[in-house]
């Protein structure tokens, strides 16, 4: 069932969502998901009034839906049947959600959604702590926030998210989508953002050192590495590394992994 009008339900603001009305876009975003894993789970986060759902359901996979706001669960139980069963919906905000709610914490699954502009990195982050369950993402963010993690080292943007996401997954910026494709229409463009994880489970390093000397990088990105790793009471030899001499965002993801490994040498 398409939707081509909200069925007089005013969608809400709710933690910064903007609700898209572009059935095109709609059916583009979804078509960008492109691997599906063998138990067919699909997790759309934020659907709203289903803009993307009711493309989703269009497809031969296992749906389910992560939605806050109690006003959208209603319309969705009442417009999309097929939902309407056991661990279909979620009326929960996601960032509080035990990550082994999701399938039991076992089964794989891709990901899907139109997420809240100001709680999108926050979202990342928790999806990265089930990295190894999740092949693919399609999200749609704020412009800015997708070029970011999208961006080459040696950008001004490069940053954080853009090293930890690039570390385990192949980062496309895939479309631009204007503002007037939305309701309430934001004040910035949305870009869509497509991560399909890379095949290699280990990247060459401690993974929980590799996150603290990435965000410890960038915690002071105008300094040189050596100021900006203090804190891990360098050797003098490593103190003096050519590494050292230069700022964050001028390391590749490869060379982050080397860094990791001077500073915390595996056993």
């Amino acid at each position: 069932m398409k939707i081509n009008k909200f069925d007089k339900v005013t969608p809400k603001k709710a933690l910064g969502q903007h609700f898209l009305h572009d059935q095109q876009i709609a059916q583009r975003i979804v078509d960008s998901l492109t691997l599906i894993p063998d138990g067919k789970k699909v997790l759309e986060i934020g659907p709203g009034m289903g803009v993307l759902t009711q493309y989703l359901l269009q497809k031969d996979i296992d749906l389910s839906v992560v939605e806050i706001d109690r006003e959208s669960v209603d319309y969705l139980t009442k417009h999309f049947p097929q939902l309407n069963g056991r661990e279909k919906i979620w009326n929960r905000d996601f960032l509080r959600m035990n990550n082994d709610q999701f399938y039991d914490g076992k089964e794989p699954f891709v990901l899907i959604g139109n997420l809240p502009y100001n709680i999108s990195s926050p979202i990342f982050f928790k999806l990265m702590e089930m990295r190894d369950r999740i092949p693919q993402m399609v999200c749609m963010i704020q412009k800015e926030v997708a070029e970011r993690i999208a961006a080459p080292h040696g950008n001004k943007t490069y940053g954080i998210l853009s090293v930890l996401m690039q570390a385990f997954y192949k980062v496309e910026y895939l479309f631009t989508v204007n503002e007037g494709v939305f309701t309430p229409p934001p004040k910035v463009k949305s870009g869509v953002i497509r991560y399909t994880r890379l095949e290699q489970k280990d990247i060459g390093c401690d993974v929980t050192s590799f996150f603290k000397v990435v965000k410890a990088g960038f915690g002071t990105r105008r300094k040189m590495l050596r100021n900006a790793l203090k804190s891990f009471n360098l050797s003098p030899e490593l103190h003096e590394h050519y590494y050292m001499d230069k700022r964050a965002e001028q390391l590749s993801v490869q060379d982050f992994i080397i860094l990791t490994n001077l500073v915390f040498p595996r056993q």
